[in-house]
């Protein structure tokens, strides 16, 4: 450590000591954070748990519906698929992170979307085919480009 190092390590000791007798942290608030966290994961996991609930027993008797989830470590992606009337499908999907953009692909065609404040976006209107799912997400830390999240192909 230099003496310049030093020198900042007391001045930034000193400002703390400072901001610690001027404005304390209040009692629990590292308590109360954690549950404020725990709480939005837990209301996350609790619409994807509820989809698939609902998803499954829509589909006990119904073929025209199915769930898929991909994930790469990272990312992660629940994809509802149905069928209409007429024959198209619909696809909604819910995504943990949030994407630059959402692209449904089958052959050359290609549908955009974005994706709500909670992850949530659809396709209306697709014809059945061989889909893939393509999503841009933002660079993290480490990394100077965007990143592309993209599923396997699936039938729709």
């Amino acid at each position: 450590m230099t003496t310049d190092d030093s020198a900042d390590a007391r001045l930034f000791a000193r400002l703390r000591a400072v901001w610690e007798e001027v404005d304390p942290m209040p009692a629990g608030l590292v308590d109360r954070m954690v549950a404020a966290v725990a709480v939005e994961d837990l209301s996350r996991e609790y619409a994807l748990l509820t989809l698939v609930e609902g998803t499954l027993a829509a589909t006990r008797g119904d073929t025209d519906t199915a769930t898929l989830q991909f994930s790469d470590g990272r990312t992660n992606v629940l994809l509802h698929l149905s069928v209409a009337e007429d024959g198209r499908r619909r696809v909604d999907g819910w995504v943990d992170a949030q994407p630059l953009s959402i692209r449904l692909v089958q052959d050359a065609r290609e549908w955009t979307t974005d994706a709500g404040e909670h992850g949530r976006f659809a396709f209306v209107d697709i014809p059945p085919g061989l889909t893939r799912l393509r999503l841009s997400l933002p660079a993290v830390a480490g990394e100077a480009d965007p990143r592309e999240f993209q599923t396997p192909q699936f039938e729709i």
